[in-house]
């Protein structure tokens, strides 16, 4: 009874922080997209209903983040404050030792290992693709009511649209004037009666048909010059959304977007070795981030028993310190894979086996109360920048 009453107590000190720390770091990342979504609210004039669309789009995202790092901030401010409070000594006198206390902290990390194995793999790719569906969606929309009669348009990279008339009931341009300048070499000049835009969202393509209308092409090589004259009934002109989109987006579905049975398929069918490796390393890095809280998990006890023995703040920035170096060297081995200098089966599972047999080690001294030396090193080093700083002050 009394043990499953730690246990519960454990895990709602956890989880309060975790949840909160979750709320706010998520908000935090959504900030930084602000400017993005605001020039879509100022200059297309896109609804907000619209713009709340693309923010869930974005959660996923963050969310594979944001899950791991709030549930080690909640395990290190939970430990923490039994350290502080002396509560785990008391724990500790009542025979309760520190793997009893790891019980409850495996049961939440299994759960939030399986919420970020469900969104990592089934539900970040179809987000991704949806986002940018809406995404082309919206600068679709935007390219084909900015064209005014009478203006000329530079939206399109490389053209310069200007039209006569528009019939706003059938969308339908009359008496087209391009200038198409995407070829530096033969630039264009493109007449027509008629145009009219049509989407393609499968293949993020906005196309410009014209009809009834003529070509002009001139060509200048060295000494030679050229003028070809091309008569069209129709013609179309596939137009780069790339500056309406923010980015360069290609026409071929990213393999971040890809569902796992499509990603399966597309490593079977890879082209190239430089595709295969992509998508093998998109694959296992999915499945590898989905174990990262148990990973951190192992890191976050230890610190938050030992490094709040000389602070709070020292525990807390040291765990965000391991959070960015495990996602560095997470990051390090997905490059390595995607250039296929090691299998992606092996390299990308390394951060995880370097950080939990470093755990397990940190975990096990904890419990033995060995002091860890990365705690003692951050101890050592806050009290020389603090004598230094103090040393600048009196000379001031």
């Amino acid at each position: 009874m009394l043990t499953s009453r730690i246990h519960r107590y454990i895990i709602k000190e956890i989880s309060v922080p975790a949840l909160l720390s979750l709320l706010i770091f998520t908000c935090v990342l959504l900030m930084g997209k602000i400017p993005r979504i605001a020039e879509l609210i100022i200059n297309k004039g896109v609804p907000a209903a619209q713009i709340l669309q693309l923010f869930s789009y974005l959660l996923p995202t963050f969310l594979t983040i944001t899950i791991p790092l709030s549930f080690l901030l909640g395990i290190l401010l939970a430990f923490g404050r039994l350290s502080a409070d002396s509560e785990f000594i008391a724990l500790k006198a009542s025979g309760v030792s520190l793997y009893n206390l790891v019980k409850p902290v495996f049961v939440l990390a299994i759960f939030f290992c399986l919420l970020t194995a469900w969104i990592t793999i089934s539900i970040e790719p179809a987000s991704k693709a949806a986002f940018r569906a809406k995404l082309f969606k919206i600068a679709a929309s935007s390219a084909s009511v900015s064209i005014k009669p009478r203006v000329f348009n530079d939206k399109f990279e490389g053209i310069v649209l200007h039209i006569r008339e528009m019939d706003e009931n059938r969308k339908i341009m009359q008496n087209v004037f391009i200038s198409d300048e995407r070829e530096r070499k033969t630039p264009a000049t493109i007449i027509a009666q008629q145009g009219r835009f049509i989407s393609r969202p499968d293949q993020y393509r906005l196309t410009l048909r014209l009809t009834d209308g003529t070509i002009h092409r001139h060509s200048k090589q060295g000494e030679n010059s050229t003028y070809q004259i091309i008569r069209f009934s129709n013609y179309d002109i596939n137009l780069d959304l790339g500056t309406q989109l923010g980015s360069r987006h290609k026409h071929r579905q990213k393999a971040g977007e890809l569902s796992w049975k499509e990603l399966n398929g597309a490593i079977v069918k890879a082209s190239s070795d430089k595709t295969r490796h992509n998508l093998q390393a998109e694959k296992y890095e999915r499945v590898v981030i989905a174990f990262a809280p148990i990973v951190l998990l192992l890191v976050g006890i230890p610190l938050g028993l030992q490094s709040n023995r000389s602070g709070k703040g020292s525990g807390f920035a040291l765990a965000l310190v391991i959070f960015l170096v495990y996602y560095v060297l997470l990051n390090l081995a997905n490059t390595i894979a995607e250039k296929g200098v090691l299998p992606a089966a092996v390299i990308l599972w390394l951060p995880n086996l370097c950080f939990l047999l470093g755990g397990f080690w940190s975990l096990h001294s904890t419990a033995m109360e060995k002091p860890l030396r990365l705690v003692q090193f951050s101890r050592w080093l806050i009290r020389q920048l603090k004598s230094r700083t103090d040393k600048t002050g009196e000379n001031l």
